[in-house]
């Protein structure tokens, strides 16, 4: 899990939301205005490394709705790029359990009967409680608060202790992820379960803290599917460059090969690239936190490479010349790959064991393939809805 490094070392681009742009211009941090694929500009913050803790703080609260990294390789950074892509699925289920959770106490018994007794008074979603006053409360019941999330977590850690399928080390992350769902609840909802802690109706808000927190956990599983499957499509993309590259420098008299293996022939076609602006951009789109129906848990992952492997295959594909887009599916597109292109199996393996993996916790999974005539690039999106 992403707590593993305390620095991740991969330069990122992080496009910010309404809140997170006045934020950062009241706090007197300049702005800067960069290129993101496909030649679109935008005004946010460079990062050359960032702690995981930090970047996840930003996305918690809504500041951020695009990262994106762009590299002439992937191979170098593989494991920062796969610690990134589980800490931006993590922090969106983190939010998206912070929002079930309290859709379903403002539901519950507990408060229908308060709002019931107290119409003057009444606990909603507009309810608002000034900062330091929550906070002093929230200590003087700390006791009390950590009692209650024992009494929530202690199935969970039954279940995850019992499990003979995960080694020791496993269970210590899973242990650590049910216990970060909890801590990143809303400070608000942890004040409405304090105070009413023991009344009529609590022990069904128990229990469904319990239930969710199952599925959320269920769910937190596809993130390791979905960050092989983006190193998968990376790499494709990176070594598809390689090659092309690589013709037109050796005019063809070099083995293919040597081009992914030779340390030297290797720098050379990806200093070329990189003089080019020949780049493989990778972006995450994250759904806002607002009352968008559609968008608040919709992770939308998109890569963008230029001239890939679809220039050979797109005959193949649609015909009509007034499509602006040509759509396939990710499995269409890798299964219609020229044969040596790319690892069309491994492709076709990952992106099965994601769509079985998601289909299984219940998250909306969608891949496809554009590739736009008027350029030469080719773009691959996985949407999720979390």
């Amino acid at each position: 899990m992403q707590e593993r490094k305390s620095c991740i070392d991969l330069p990122v681009k992080l496009v910010l939301t309404e809140e997170g742009t006045t934020f950062f211009i009241r706090n007197g941090k300049n702005l800067k205005k960069f290129k993101l694929a496909g030649n679109v500009e935008e005004y946010g913050i460079i990062l050359d490394n960032f702690t995981p803790a930090s970047l996840q703080r930003m996305m918690l609260v809504d500041y951020i709705s695009k990262v994106e990294i762009s590299k002439s390789e992937f191979m170098s950074s593989r494991q920062e790029i796969m610690d990134l892509s589980k800490l931006v699925v993590y922090s969106m289920l983190y939010r998206q359990y912070d929002s079930f959770i309290f859709a379903r106490v403002l539901a519950s018994d507990v408060i229908k009967k308060w709002n019931r007794l107290n119409p003057a008074n009444i606990i909603d979603d507009k309810t608002r409680i000034n900062d330091a006053f929550l906070q002093s409360v929230l200590k003087e019941k700390e006791k009390d608060l950590y009692e209650i999330k024992q009494q929530i977590l202690a199935p969970m850690y039954a279940y995850i202790s019992k499990n003979s399928a995960l080694l020791p080390e496993e269970k210590n992350i899973q242990l650590l992820l049910s216990e970060k769902f909890l801590n990143n609840l809303r400070p608000f909802t942890w004040f409405i379960v304090a105070k009413f802690k023991g009344a009529e109706g609590y022990e069904q808000l128990v229990k469904d803290f319990r239930t969710s927190l199952a599925e959320y956990m269920e769910k937190s599983k596809i993130a390791e599917y979905i960050s092989l499957m983006i190193m998968e499509l990376a790499m494709n993309a990176e070594n598809s460059n390689l090659k092309r590259e690589a013709k037109a420098i050796f005019k063809g008299a070099v083995d293919m090969n040597a081009v992914l293996f030779d340390p030297n022939i290797r720098r050379q076609v990806l200093d070329s690239l990189e003089r080019k602006g020949e780049l493989v951009y990778l972006s995450w789109k994250i759904g806002s936190r607002g009352v968008s129906v559609g968008t608040q848990g919709r992770l939308q992952i998109t890569l963008y490479n230029k001239e890939s492997e679809y220039q050979s295959v797109k005959e193949i594909f649609d015909e009509h010349k007034n499509a602006d887009l040509k759509k396939k599916s990710l499995q269409d597109f890798y299964k219609q790959l020229p044969e040596g292109e790319a690892n069309t199996e491994l492709g076709l393996y990952y992106l099965s064991y994601l769509s079985e993996a998601c289909e299984k916790v219940n998250v909306k999974f969608e891949s496809l393939v554009n590739q736009m005539p008027s350029s030469d690039l080719t773009i691959i999106t996985l949407a999720l809805y979390l």
